[in-house]
Order: structure tokens, then C-alpha cells, then sequence
């Protein structure tokens, strides 16, 4: 029993260990590792609402952006609010170039006395401040305590201890730095660094998109104002005074001026041409001042180089007038930019910008400035090109008429002696046995014939002239074609007899009433059909007559032959004054070469033409297409 006994003490104590680690943790334990449990999902909490917060305020930014579309303004100061808030900062800054520094844009946290302060002092690169730090590095600046750093120059002013600058980088350039300030040594944590990095990203979308705007804004701009001196070009045509005036009321509104003018020649000096948002009393003063070529202003000097002349202050410039210098300084003439009109490399003009305070113009504005001196170069060619030939119109014109006014007065001399030898002729040779001239009878026939010959060349050239000097009136009555269709074969015979030619007619019974010219119709006619017979040669001329419907009633009367027939460079020539296929023929054929001109003049004035179809030995058409009656 007893050895029962000491075994089952042992077992007792060899399995006491295990029945202890049954027993489970203590309360303590647990109360620990709930506490734990507890902070962690706390700390949890604070995380999720930190990143909750922040996501919050980068999506409100970007609200802000995308319903402020392109007002910079708005999109910065909801920047600093929320890095203010969310980075637990007491202020925050952004600044932004203007010229050349950096200056205060955005902020918020800032007393009035200080924000004063910050908007009067410019930032460049450098080491006396964190912005001016950040520009240098082109990196983010942190610094824990800024009293503690040397190099630093505001610390004092600031008042703060702890500073966080970081950059607004587009392409690796700085466009900007927001900074955040402490007014206690607490360092920003990697999340609050991280979060002023994103809030720079959204800075640089905001201020790219208003460049973008302001470029695509510029350029529209632009295109609109040169469309509307183009419509003024075009509108005006010639009026060379509404376009300098739209030039430089588009020049002072597009490049900001205060003034604009255009100064053009007039006898050796230069005069204003054009002015805009001048003062009446100045307007004056500009009025009487003429410049020559020279280095005593803007204008002259731009003449004097041919080229852009930019001064940024002209109280500053030792070479400008002072005479000129003290009425610009009473005008308030500050910066001025002078942009020749050039035509070939020579000026003949220039357009002057001015500004009443030192603000030098930008190279877009200059570039600009030019265009619209291009603009008034090509319409002063205009302008110039018009009035030459306008001249050379008035000077056609007046020649036009002298020589119509000869041909006129020297056609009337000559037929009032051709008259008298035609019609003496022709009594000797009626009655040349009673005055004994059996004898000179054919010589008397030839002077008889050349003398008829060369008054029918005068009536040619007496009628051009009045047709030309607009005085030839037709006198428009009923006509029966078939009657004078008669008469001019008549009279037409005898010329195809001459050449041994059979002249046919090919007429349609009804053609119905024409209502024209009787006498310059035959004369149409006899014109043809005399070039027909002296150009055929034992050969066939015909004369067609037809009626033609296109759209209305034509008479269409056609003079065939089957003589030499013409090329398409002699058919070129045939209407023209004085003017035959080429001079082999005129020598072989003769003529003045005004009958065919004269008959195309004629059949136009009748409200026809005269067209022609022609090859080489195959003979000749010509058509005379003529409106018909409008009676039916």
C-alpha cells in the first residue's frame, strides 16, 4: 500500500506542470492584451481618418479645380486652407514668379501685419529663406528649427521655428513654392510632407491649365483680331484710313498699351496716321510733330535700324530728345516699342506702343505688334497698287478718248474728199464719151474702185471709235430676215463672183420676226461673207440661217466656206483691233483686220456674240447668235 501510495504522489507531482498550463492566461493578461488591441485599433482609427481627411481635402481641391475650371486664385487659397488644416500648420504660403522674383500668390493663417509684410518682400533663389532654398535646390527644404540655421534671414521676422518649403515643378522647373510654417519646433512627418507634395501637383495642373487658357485665350485673341482687320481689308478695300484705325485699336487692346500709333511718310519727315487712347490735347501735339530717321526717339530710331526698337524707360535713355522726353514724361510715357512697316526691307512706317508705367512688353506682344505691321504693309500696297492703276485708268481712258475723238474728226475729213473723187469718178466713167476720156477709162475705174475701198476702211474705223467712245446707237426695229437675207446676197454675189465662189443659202421657212438693227446686221453679215469669199477660192460659201432654242429664242445665222481654214493661235487673234491671223496672210489677203472686231462689238451691243469654228484647208464657220422676238 505504501508503494501505491508513493506513486501516486509522484504521479501527482510529475503531472502538476500540465494541469497549471490548462489553467489559461490570467486577468491581468488579458486586461493587457486588451489594452493593446485597444491602441492598436485606435492608432488604426486615427490612420484611416488621417488618410480619410486627406483624401477628403484632395478631393475638394480637386473639386475646387474642376469647378473653378481656370480661376487660379480660388484653386490656391483652397491650397493653403487645407495645408493648414490637414498638416497641422499655422500658416501656409504659395508663391509664384512676377517678373523676376517670387512673390506672395496665396495664403492663409497669416495676420494682416505680416501678410503685408510677405507682399512686399520678392523671393529669388538663395539661401537666406526656404522658399528662396527651394528654388536653388529645385528639391523640398525642411528645416526643424530655422532660428538654429545661420543662413537663414527671416527667421526672426517670421516668428516660427518650424519650416516646410516645397516646390511646383513643370518639366523639372520651378513654377512656384508653397511653403508651411510652425510656430513651435515640431518637424512635419513624412505623411504631412508626402500630403504638401501632392497638394504642389495639383498647384502645377491648376496654373498649367490657366496657362494653357491664357495661351489658347492669346491666340484666339489674336486670330480674331487679325480676322477682323482681314474684314476690314476686305470691307474697306482701298479706304487705307479704316484700316490703321482698326490696327491700332486691335494693337492697344492685344499688347496692353495705353497708346498706340502709325506713323507713315509724307514728303521727307514722318506724320501720325493712326492713333488710339490718345488725349485730345495730345492728339494735337501729335498732329504737328513730324520725325525724320534719328536716335531722338522711338519712332526714329525704328527708322533709322528697320528694325524693333524696345526702351523700357525712356526718362532712363540718354539718347532720347529732351524735348520729346518732357512732353512723353507730361503724357506719362513710360516704356515704348517701335515695329517698322517694312516693304522690301525699306520702311514706310512704323506702329509705336506705348505704356504710361515701366512695364517692358513681352516677346509675344512684340511678335504680335509686328504682325499687324505686316498687316498694314499689305494694305497700304493695296492702297498703292489701287491708285496706280486707277491712274493708269484715267490715263487709258483719257488716251481712249483723244484717239476716238481723232479718228472721229479725221474720218470726217477724209470722207467729205473721198466723196467728191468716188462721185466724180463715176460721172466720167458714166459719161466718158462725152467729156473724151475713152481713153483713161480704166485707170478712172480703179481710182473709182480704191477710192470706195478706202472710204469703206474710214467707216470701219469711224465706227470702232464710236463704239469704243460708247456714242454708236443701234436702232432697234422689226425685221424680216428673209428680205434682208435677200439683200445681202445681192450685194454679196458679186464678191463670190470675184473669187469664181457659189454662194448658198440655207434658210428655214418660218424663222419668225427679229427685232434689231437692220443696217448693222447687213453689215454683220456683209463683213463674214466678204472674208469668206476673199479667203475661199473656187470653193462654196454658204450662209445659214436657223432658229435655236436655249432657254429662250435664238436666231443663230452661220457663214461656212471651204477656204484656207485657220489654227487654233490664228483663231486666238481674230477679234482682236486691227489685228489678222498672222502677217502672211495680211500681205497675201489685205484688210485692216477691223472688220471681224467691229462685228463681234456690234453683234454684243444687239445682246448675241460671234463665235468661230475653223481647221486648216477645211474652211471656216462663223456664227452670229442673236436673241429673237419675244413676240411669238
Amino acid at each position: 500500500m505504501k508503494k501505491s501510495g508513493r506513486e501516486t504522489t509522484k504521479l501527482k507531482g510529475r503531472d502538476a506542470p500540465a494541469i497549471e498550463r490548462h489553467r489559461g492566461p490570467t486577468a491581468a493578461n488579458l486586461q493587457e492584451q486588451l489594452d493593446h488591441r485597444t491602441r492598436e485599433l485606435a492608432e488604426a482609427r486615427k490612420h484611416l481618418a488621417e488618410a480619410l481627411e486627406q483624401q477628403t481635402a484632395t478631393a475638394d481641391v480637386l473639386k475646387v479645380i474642376s469647378r473653378s475650371t481656370f480661376d487660379l486664385q480660388a484653386v490656391l487659397d483652397a491650397l493653403t486652407e487645407s495645408a493648414v488644416r490637414l498638416c497641422e500648420a499655422d500658416a501656409a504660403m504659395i508663391f509664384r514668379p512676377k517678373g523676376a522674383a517670387y512673390h506672395l500668390a496665396a495664403s492663409s493663417g497669416l495676420n494682416p501685419q505680416y501678410k503685408e509684410y510677405l507682399e512686399n518682400v520678392a523671393i529669388t533663389p538663395g539661401r537666406g529663406t526656404v522658399a528662396g532654398r527651394v528654388l536653388l535646390e529645385r528639391a523640398a527644404v525642411h528645416l526643424h528649427d530655422a532660428q538654429a540655421d545661420l543662413a537663414f534671414t527671416l527667421g526672426a521676422a517670421l516668428r516660427t521655428r518650424t519650416i516646410l518649403g516645397v516646390p511646383l515643378l513643370r518639366e523639372g522647373s520651378p513654377t512656384g513654392v508653397i511653403v508651411l510654417t510652425r510656430r513651435t519646433v515640431r518637424p512635419f512627418t513624412d505623411k504631412q510632407i508626402e500630403l504638401v507634395t501632392t497638394f504642389a501637383d495639383q498647384a502645377v495642373i491648376a496654373i498649367e491649365n490657366v496657362r494653357l487658357l491664357n495661351e489658347l485665350r492669346e491666340s484666339l485673341q489674336q486670330q480674331t483680331a487679325t480676322a477682323d482687320v482681314l474684314k476690314v481689308i476686305s470691307r474697306s478695300t482701298f479706304d487705307l484710313q479704316a484700316v490703321l484705325d482698326t490696327l491700332v485699336k486691335s494693337a492697344a487692346r492685344l499688347c496692353k498699351a495705353d497708346i498706340a500709333t502709325i506713323w507713315r511718310p509724307r514728303g521727307a519727315a514722318y506724320h501720325i496716321a493712326a492713333t488710339h487712347r490718345t488725349r485730345r490735347p495730345h492728339d494735337e501735339y501729335l498732329a504737328n510733330l513730324s520725325i525724320e530717321p534719328g536716335r531722338g526717339s522711338c519712332v526714329a530710331r525704328t527708322l533709322l535700324e528697320a528694325k524693333i526698337v524696345h526702351i523700357t524707360d525712356i526718362r532712363e535713355d540718354p539718347e532720347y530728345a529732351l524735348e520729346l522726353k518732357q512732353a512723353g514724361t507730361l503724357e506719362g510715357y513710360r516704356t515704348m516699342l517701335g515695329v517698322p512697316l517694312l516693304r522690301e526691307g525699306i520702311p514706310i512706317g512704323v506702329i509705336a506702343l506705348i505704356r504710361s508705367t515701366v512695364r517692358p512688353f513681352t516677346a509675344k506682344e512684340a511678335e504680335l505688334a509686328k504682325t499687324f505691321a505686316d498687316q498694314a504693309v499689305i494694305a497700304i500696297e493695296n492702297t498703292r497698287l489701287f491708285d496706280e492703276i486707277q491712274d493708269k485708268s484715267r490715263q487709258l481712258a483719257e488716251a481712249s478718248e483723244r484717239k476716238s475723238q481723232f479718228l472721229a474728226s479725221m474720218s470726217h475729213e477724209l470722207r467729205t474728199p473721198l466723196n467728191a473723187i468716188i462721185g466724180l469718178s463715176e460721172m466720167i466713167v458714166t459719161n466718158a464719151e462725152k467729156f473724151g476720156a475713152e481713153k483713161v477709162l480704166e485707170p478712172l475705174r480703179r481710182v473709182n474702185a480704191a477710192g470706195t475701198h478706202l472710204l469703206a476702211l474710214i467707216n470701219e474705223v469711224l465706227d470702232l471709235s464710236k463704239i469704243e467712245a460708247g456714242k454708236l446707237e443701234l436702232n432697234a426695229e422689226p425685221v424680216n430676215l428673209s428680205r434682208l437675207i435677200d439683200e445681202v446676197i445681192g450685194t454679196a454675189g458679186q464678191l463670190a463672183e470675184k473669187n469664181k465662189n457659189r454662194l448658198v443659202v440655207e434658210a428655214e421657212e418660218d424663222l419668225g420676226p427679229l427685232s434689231t438693227d437692220p443696217m448693222r446686221l447687213k453689215q454683220i453679215l456683209l463683213n463674214l461673207l466678204s472674208n469668206a469669199c476673199k479667203f475661199t477660192k473656187e470653193g462654196e460659201v454658204a450662209l445659214r440661217v436657223r432658229k435655236v432654242a436655249d432657254g429662250r429664242d435664238w436666231v443663230e445665222l452661220a457663214v461656212a466656206d471651204t477656204g484656207i481654214g485657220m489654227t487654233t493661235e490664228q483663231q486666238a487673234k481674230l477679234f482682236q483691233d486691227f489685228t489678222q491671223a498672222d502677217s502672211l496672210t495680211s500681205r497675201r489677203y489685205g484688210g485692216t483686220g477691223l472688220g471681224l472686231a467691229i462685228t463681234r462689238k456690234l453683234a454684243r451691243m444687239m445682246g448675241g456674240d460671234v463665235t468661230v469654228t475653223s481647221e486648216p484647208g477645211k474652211g471656216s464657220v462663223f456664227t452670229v447668235r442673236l436673241p429673237g422676238s419675244t413676240d411669238s
